[in-house]
């Protein structure tokens, strides 16, 4: 079955907003966090701004997988299990772990924007996976694709929650002022968190095979590798004693 117009008007929709985004970025970082020093614009509840950024993800995927022509078969299955994976936890479990800081926010336009893109990213893949993506039969199992997807998505993963463990326990109960983040691939580079979700969907990709997902890991680039340089560049301003031998995101080559 092959995908409506509005299908694929979304899906180059997403294409084009990730190759604006990246280039914005190089110039206006994402008024998040640190880098939201003027707080422009309305602020909300931290907490409040990552579930509904990320909620959409979770749930748009489950609405259009459920939904779907082949919802039960197993590899549409695995797929929806490793997607669920990564965003049921990143909108319900990961915000309520999280240590803000006294009078943090975040800025409400850019929760909009990124909730905007999980849902466009979410109907995109939730349809492919379970509606369009007639190559995702029982045989796809032992495809290498779908077996060494399923290994990048798996080091990712590991990667990306190892990197978010060791930020949350940098600050002990009641402070507020950043430090320099040691251990597990902070050692090669500032933002393994992000390298971390870049390999995780990068796997997906190769595991769905699908346009789908391949535009994901794109809006996915553009928003993450601007926003690890200038998260470095940042550390490297703030700390005079910041590792030397550290990059932005790639060990030893960017």
């Amino acid at each position: 079955m092959n995908p409506p117009a509005i299908w694929y008007g979304v899906l180059i929709g997403v294409f084009v907003v990730a190759a604006l985004s990246f280039v914005a970025l190089q110039y206006f970082p994402a008024p998040y966090g640190r880098h939201d020093k003027g707080k422009a614009g309305p602020q909300i509840d931290t907490r409040l701004g990552w579930v509904l950024m990320e909620a959409p993800a979770s749930l748009v995927f489950a609405y259009f997988y459920v939904t779907g022509a082949n919802p039960l078969g197993i590899v549409p299955l695995a797929l929806f299990a490793l997607w669920q994976l990564h965003y049921f936890h990143r909108a319900f479990i990961y915000p309520f772990q999280l240590e803000v800081r006294p009078g943090a926010g975040m800025n409400a336009a850019t929760a909009l924007m990124g909730a905007a893109f999980c849902a466009a990213n979410g109907y995109l893949n939730g349809s492919y996976t379970a509606t369009y993506g007639e190559h995702l039969d029982a045989s796809w199992l032992s495809d290498p694709r779908f077996v060494i997807g399923l290994a990048l998505f798996a080091g990712g993963y590991f990667l990306n929650k190892q990197s978010d463990a060791i930020l949350r326990n940098l600050r002990k109960p009641g402070e507020s002022a950043y430090r320099i983040p040691h251990g597990g691939a902070y050692r090669w580079v500032s933002a393994p968190n992000y390298l971390g979700e870049l390999i995780t969907w990068i796997g997906f990709a190769i595991a769905a095979w699908s346009p789908a997902a391949l535009a994901f890991v794109a809006m996915t680039a553009a928003n993450l590798v601007p926003r690890a340089l200038t998260n470095h560049r940042w550390y490297q301003a703030q700390f005079p004693d910041y590792p030397h031998e550290r990059k932005a995101l790639i060990p030893y080559v960017l």
